[in-house]
């Protein structure tokens, strides 16, 4: 049996294949046709497969950066196709800047890109149709059994109400177990109770149980530890209910965690000796990138806000705030000013979406976030990292960390200008708002790696092309 982790990628896996043999193949067919008209067999065949390779993979390298391989991507139809366009545009453009920096030795002929990305547009176009509308890769579900129907295995049904969140798995049904709650329990009537007339071992074998979880409230003297004993040795995976959530959400829910779970679960190992040395050359070095191409837009940012406020004098364009940072440390974030001058006061105040306190010129910045572009003077400052949870402010952390358990542990990493829960949780108005956004947080911390900033620095990319989150 394949391992969880292949499970879950699979889908993800065939779709950059697929696309990457299409595109190929379509990239390729154009270049036979205009053979027959133009070329006379004169382009060279090195020349040929060169570009169509880099053509190609630049298209997926986008495709990533949009958003197109996220198992769970909540988009429309319609959504997906302005998202293939951005790809194959982007893919387009670097094409062109690269043959204008080498040289024509990519050119094959004036016909050949345009024609190759109109087509990749409609073949993918078509492809998504089939794989989205039609369910094409919908093989590879990982048939799931629940044990437990109480106030536990309730967050499955509260989390994953819809079949997008459920792509990875087959939710076969929950089996109710002695000692679950069943006032705060499973209540819908789509969801499958299941009754056993025979044992557990045998319903698992005849119903082609791949993976068992385990989310019964309570485990002493209510659990069949030989017939899940026995399904373990015979390759069915016995996952409990906080890995399971993890793994198909991608955070930690941190109402349910208990200190053993922390204790024995992998993960939050934060002291990497070749992370740390290279943590701030790494960060310091995409900073200066980062403001090398975006210092334009900063400065017409600063002209606007300060044409905005009528010339006012005892104005600023940028406003410092107090934040909390790693281990605790207290320092001051820069941002360009999105709000009005008076906006806190009466004191400090959540931030919301529809927000009254911000100006006209703030929409605009906060929604492709260039009212951040500022941090990255905190970056060079070694006080912020590129990717890290976001850093709140000492009067809410106080609050937060009374609140909810496990608060404190996101200040284990250099908070960061982009992050896990930016990502999944936009918006963080109130105290439930920051347990959601913490839930992805504690993921962040307990997997960080450079392979995990790398991803959520291109999935960023999708946040700035489309305006999404804040």
């Amino acid at each position: 049996m394949a391992t969880n982790n292949k499970k879950q990628n699979k889908r993800s896996n065939l779709l950059v294949i697929c696309d990457f043999t299409l595109v190929s193949y379509i990239t390729y067919l154009m270049y036979v046709m205009l053979d027959n008209y133009y070329f006379d067999g004169s382009v060279n065949t090195l020349k040929v497969l060169t570009t169509t390779f880099l053509f190609t993979f630049l298209i997926v390298i986008s495709s990533l950066s949009v958003g197109l391989y996220e198992s769970k991507l909540r988009e429309t139809f319609r959504g997906i196709i302005r998202r293939i366009f951005v790809s194959v545009g982007i893919a387009y453009f670097c094409i062109e800047i690269v043959s204008a920096t080498i040289g024509t030795s990519l050119k094959i002929h004036p016909y050949f890109l345009p024609a190759s990305a109109a087509v990749s547009i409609i073949t993918l176009v078509v492809f998504r149709y089939f794989t989205t509308r039609l369910g094409l890769l919908g093989l590879g579900k990982t048939r799931t059994l629940i044990i437990g129907a109480g106030e536990r295995a309730s967050i499955i049904e509260k989390r994953m109400r819809r079949d997008v969140d459920r792509i990875g798995f087959d939710l076969v049904g929950f089996i109710p177990v002695p000692g679950d709650n069943r006032e705060d329990g499973i209540k819908s009537e789509k969801i499958v109770h299941i009754r056993l007339e025979q044992n557990l071992r045998q319903f698992i074998y005849d119903n082609d149980i791949e993976e068992v979880v385990i989310a019964c409230d309570q485990r002493r003297g209510t659990l069949p530890l030989e017939e899940l004993f026995e399904c373990k040795l015979r390759g069915i995976e016995v996952t409990e209910l906080l890995d399971f959530m993890e793994r198909e959400t991608g955070q930690i829910v941190v109402n349910l965690m208990y200190p053993s779970w922390v204790i024995y679960s992998n993960g939050f190992s934060t002291q990497n000796y070749l992370r740390d040395s290279l943590d701030y050359g790494i960060n310091a070095f995409l900073a200066l990138i980062v403001f090398l191409l975006t210092w334009p837009f900063m400065l017409l940012t600063a002209v606007c806000i300060y044409l905005d406020d009528g010339f006012k004098t005892g104005t600023s364009v940028l406003y410092k705030q107090e934040r909390v940072g790693l281990n605790g440390k207290l320092f001051r974030i820069m941002k360009f000013r999105s709000m009005r001058p008076d906006a806190e006061k009466d004191g400090a105040k959540w931030a919301s979406k529809d927000n009254d306190r911000v100006t006209r010129i703030g929409h605009f910045i906060r929604k492709y976030r260039i009212d951040e572009l500022p941090q990255l003077f905190n970056v060079f400052r070694g006080e912020m990292a590129f990717i890290g949870p976001r850093p709140e402010r000492p009067e809410f952390v106080e609050q937060l960390v009374r609140e909810i358990p496990y608060y404190n542990q996101r200040h284990n990493v250099k908070p960061g200008l982009a992050g896990w829960a930016q990502l999944n949780y936009p918006y963080g108005a109130s105290v439930t708002d920051s347990m959601e956004k913490l839930k992805f947080d504690l993921y962040y911390v307990k997997h960080q790696s450079l392979l995990l900033d790398l991803l959520i620095l291109i999935r960023t990319t999708e946040v700035v092309l489309f305006g999404r989150g804040r």
